[in-house]
């Protein structure tokens, strides 16, 4: 039988001192190799406890169990959303979208500032760990704002995701303390659009992951 596949934890696009001033060096090393690295960790934790309960018929407590496989997965899978969605400042991040996102953005909201104020204010208000993502929903071809909870809590089924923000206090402590609102509006001097726009235009095509 063909051995179960696990997660791993993916490179960053950019090296670690490339998103300073906004990001430094200290603050992205530690976020991606300790904070992702232990969700991708308990990930694959769980999945071994899975395996060895399969294999010895005993049973597990799969309330707990797949509570915490939910938290660990997300984790996983938003941080790599988050790691590929910036880039340098001025060396494809910040700005405004444009494409097939922007006009999306712009008949939604009615122009980019005024998204950017709402997906700000979702990022600075989520209660204690969490995160903003802009995500679109197929059923009524509408970007809407999602506010995440930890990584796994108000989530909405099935909508693709094309852009997150984590503001869980171990992205922006070290840089930043406490305030939160600073991180969030650095976070718009190194967001990818170009990134975005390629999930949203493959989503269009019927091929985004």
């Amino acid at each position: 039988m063909e051995k179960p596949h696990f997660y791993s934890l993916p490179k960053l696009p950019y090296g670690y001192k490339e998103l300073a001033p906004y990001i430094s060096e200290e603050q992205l090393q530690l976020h991606h190799e300790k904070h992702h690295q232990a969700y991708v960790t308990g990930a694959n934790a769980v999945f071994e406890k899975l395996e060895q309960g399969r294999k010895a018929g005993s049973d597990l407590d799969m309330k707990a169990t797949l509570k915490e496989l939910s938290f660990h997965i997300g984790g996983h899978l938003l941080h790599s959303l988050f790691w590929a969605n910036l880039a340098p400042a001025g060396k494809g991040g910040g700005g405004k979208p444009a494409g097939v996102l922007g006009a999306a953005i712009d008949k939604e909201f009615g122009g980019f500032e005024r998204f950017q104020k709402e997906f700000t204010q979702a990022a600075v208000s989520a209660e204690g760990s969490g995160w903003a993502a802009l995500t679109f929903c197929q059923l009524t071809n509408r970007p809407v704002i999602m506010q995440i909870e930890k990584h796994n809590v108000n989530v909405y089924p099935m909508f693709s995701i094309l852009l997150v923000l984590d503001v869980w206090e171990h992205a922006y402590y070290l840089d930043y303390k406490n305030l939160r609102a600073k991180f969030v509006e650095a976070f718009w001097s190194i967001v990818s659009w170009e990134e975005a726009n390629r999930r949203f235009a493959g989503l269009l095509k019927g091929g985004a992951k």
